[in-house]
């Protein structure tokens, strides 16, 4: 029995499924899930931030020491250079500001994710480094998208949808000036890696084998900034000779951990 007739009938009827199972994934993707984020982010800056006060620049990829760093939003003004990261995420968010991972949990399903404050340190200190600007002049700020609420009470500087834009205009003192408004936004522009695909590509890979080599030879990360840490001894006091675990950034960063 031919059953090509009725099979080519399944086929034609349900072609239209492909598509919509291909769109579908796309939009459950982590790679639309941070352009829907940086869209609704770039969008509220347009809205509650006077562009003329306030200059976003987007999607930077900044040369570091040991590959690249990248900023999903930087915002100029004379009240400091505000580095923006996005999360995209949804469920209930808990954690502190010294803790090294948070928890997303979605009813009884729960999983870590890095603290976006210490990801966002080397975004700081990569700017301040670049510019030749202090800390009182460089701002971190963290904004959640999407269907999420934080379970836990989180810095002024950790904030859900519009109330980045808030938090930044609560910034009133000016530590700029308006021709050093205009240099560092030169600055940062003429400092970035050209935006492409190539670009974003590099930097993934970048990630991708950091992530790698700290699984393979089981180097913890920096609970302040993220970097990799290195095994060190100490020279006097009471634990000479005692091993412990030291930023790679030091002395920039100063953070520790005992060796288990």
């Amino acid at each position: 029995m031919d059953l090509s007739p009725i099979i080519n009938q399944i086929v034609g009827a349900l072609w239209y499924l492909i598509p919509i199972a291909i769109l579908a994934g796309i939009l459950k993707s982590p790679w639309f899930k941070g352009v829907a984020g940086e869209f609704i982010v770039n969008l509220s800056s347009k809205l509650l931030l006077d562009k003329e006060k306030y200059h976003l620049i987007k999607n930077v990829t900044l040369p570091t020491e040991d590959g690249s760093t990248q900023i999903d939003h930087i915002i100029v003004s004379e009240f400091g250079v505000f580095v923006v990261e996005t999360k995209n995420m949804k469920g209930w968010i808990f954690g502190s500001p010294n803790q090294k991972t948070w928890t997303q949990k979605i009813y009884k399903h729960s999983s870590k994710f890095q603290n976006p404050l210490h990801q966002n340190y080397k975004h700081v200190k990569t700017l301040e480094s670049l510019l030749g600007l202090n800390e009182q002049q460089v701002h971190s700020v963290i904004v959640f998208v999407g269907d999420s609420t934080f379970k836990t009470e989180m810095p002024e500087n950790v904030t859900y949808g519009g109330g980045y834009a808030r938090y930044i205009k609560s910034k009133k003192a000016p530590v700029l000036t308006a021709s050093q408004v205009i240099e560092i936004a030169n600055k940062i522009e003429q400092g970035r890696l050209a935006p492409s695909f190539k670009t974003n590509r590099e930097h993934v890979k970048h990630v991708k084998n950091i992530v790698a080599g700290k699984e393979n030879n089981r180097i913890p990360s920096c609970p302040k900034c993220g970097a990799s840490m290195v095994l060190r001894e100490t020279k006097q006091g009471q634990n000479v000779g005692k091993k412990f675990w030291g930023c790679s950034k030091f002395p920039k960063c100063r953070g520790t951990m005992n060796v288990t």
